[in-house]
């Protein structure tokens, strides 16, 4: 990272907004997830004293650098954990693998970053087994060819469970009693269901001698989390909710069935916390200044060939989760207004300007037209039709420098400048935060 200090201006600019920012704010991505949600998360949680994360699992994958330029890759804890002073909060729509939780607190603390008392888990947030990861492969093969390309973290079968009601929530780790017939009728259902699946008595103990061992070291983790978010709430404490995946991913409003198993969209923040949709404030749209996605499903800009792997290679568009190549296309201005529109932010933070830096010219895909020339006037839902839609484009011009060490937005080169007005302009709505490298520090403020 450039040690190129922020214009004191700027900068004090910047903070005034993040300070002026609702008490309960939150950062959703508004793409199909990789969008840097993170970084985001780990600049502002400075500012609040809880950080919480809403939904999903350890198929989140937040890269963020510290203050040193230090890599971290956080999964299922939030990234509010590299600012000392900030509460972490897992909440009940959160699916955790309690052994990769673990995992991830030694790495932390083996990094020289202090969890004790600084991450509470939701007694109604649901566990996630290594059984849900086995099932998700055989689910995976399954689909063959029409695979949901998820992460195989589990995901997808610990909410099937959570939906089904047979799932086992972290509480249940209080009742060790119960908990052999419950993992019982979980595994025994898993097993009628694939028969590659290897399930026996041996098993099953196992498994319930292990989670004795975590229910242990869990305890002094599980909280009550729905009291604890409205009581933090009425003692007028700030709170920063950290989106997992994001909108086009989201279980109703994404490319279903190419979607993951929850609600990153804003209505997912009240469900996976417990708390009123009147305590929402500030809520923080973080779009990539180009388009990516993972796995299979309709991808209506994405550009194919030559132009998609300079784009991959340029931007490292490698999974954190995974390590998989993403497809890449120009940013869909249509995909955007309808993630807006579903979210209603209050600004948006475009991140990895930098990475168009190479490119003479860019394009904006402003509108959505079908075969027979018919415009098509939000996003549809419709697979089919998202695999023939005709987009229109805008083209720009490039800036052809390197921006990366750029501190002040005003020293951004005149095309760069016009970009980020110009998707101002075609959303209607401000973006205050600009990314130009992974730096901590590479943010900023507009």
């Amino acid at each position: 990272t450039s040690s190129v200090s922020v214009p004191e201006s700027a900068r004090k600019e910047g903070l005034k907004r993040i300070g002026e920012l609702g008490q309960v704010s939150g950062v959703l991505g508004c793409q199909w997830g990789d969008e840097g949600k993170g970084k985001l998360v780990d600049i502002l949680a400075q500012h609040f004293e809880i950080v919480a994360r809403c939904q999903g699992g350890a198929n989140a994958g937040h890269t963020i650098y510290n203050a040193e330029g230090k890599k971290f890759a956080l999964h299922l804890i939030p990234s509010g954990i590299l600012n000392e002073d900030t509460l972490c909060v897992i909440g009940n729509g959160v699916v955790v693998h309690v052994p990769g939780f673990f995992e991830e607190i030694d790495r932390l603390e083996a990094s020289g970053v202090s969890c004790k008392g600084r991450i509470l888990v939701s007694d109604r947030a649901h566990l996630l087994f290594d059984f849900h990861q086995e099932v998700d492969g055989l689910r995976e093969a399954e689909l063959a060819k029409s695979f949901i390309g998820t992460t195989r973290r589990g995901i997808g079968p610990c909410y099937s469970s959570k939906v089904i009601r047979n799932g086992i929530r972290v509480g249940d780790l209080r009742h060790m009693d119960t908990l052999p017939q419950k993992l019982d009728l979980l595994l025994s259902d898993a097993a009628s269901r694939f028969k590659d699946f290897n399930y026996t008595p041996e098993i099953l103990k196992q498994e319930v001698e292990k989670y004795k061992r975590y229910a242990e070291r869990l305890e002094p983790f599980i909280t009550d989390t729905v009291y604890f978010m409205n009581d933090a709430i009425s003692a007028n404490k700030k709170i920063l909710v950290e989106g997992g995946q994001a909108t086009m991913l989201d279980i109703d409003f994404g490319t279903y069935p190419f979607v993951t198993s929850s609600s990153p969209s804003a209505g997912g923040i009240c469900t996976g916390l417990g708390i009123a949709p009147k305590v929402l404030g500030d809520l923080i749209g973080v779009v990539k200044a180009y388009t990516t996605r993972v796995g299979s499903g309709p991808f209506p800009t994405e550009i194919l060939g030559k132009g998609g792997d300079l784009l991959r290679f340029a931007g490292q568009e490698f999974g954190t989760t995974t390590g998989r190549p993403r497809r890449c296309g120009w940013l869909d201005i249509v995909a955007l207004k309808y993630c807006c529109q579903i979210n209603g932010f209050s600004s948006l933070n475009l991140t990895k300007l930098d990475v168009l830096s190479e490119l003479p010219e860019i394009q904006l895909g402003v509108s959505y037209w079908q075969p027979d020339g018919t415009p098509v006037k939000s996003f549809p839902a419709d697979l089919s039709l998202l695999e023939q839609i005709k987009v229109e484009y805008e083209t720009m011009p490039g800036w052809m420098s390197d921006i990366s060490s750029i501190r002040d937005y005003s020293d951004l080169p005149k095309a760069a400048q016009e970009y980020v007005s110009r998707i101002e302009e075609l959303v209607g709505i401000p973006v205050h935060y600009i990314g130009v490298s992974p730096g901590r520090d590479a943010l900023l403020y507009k």
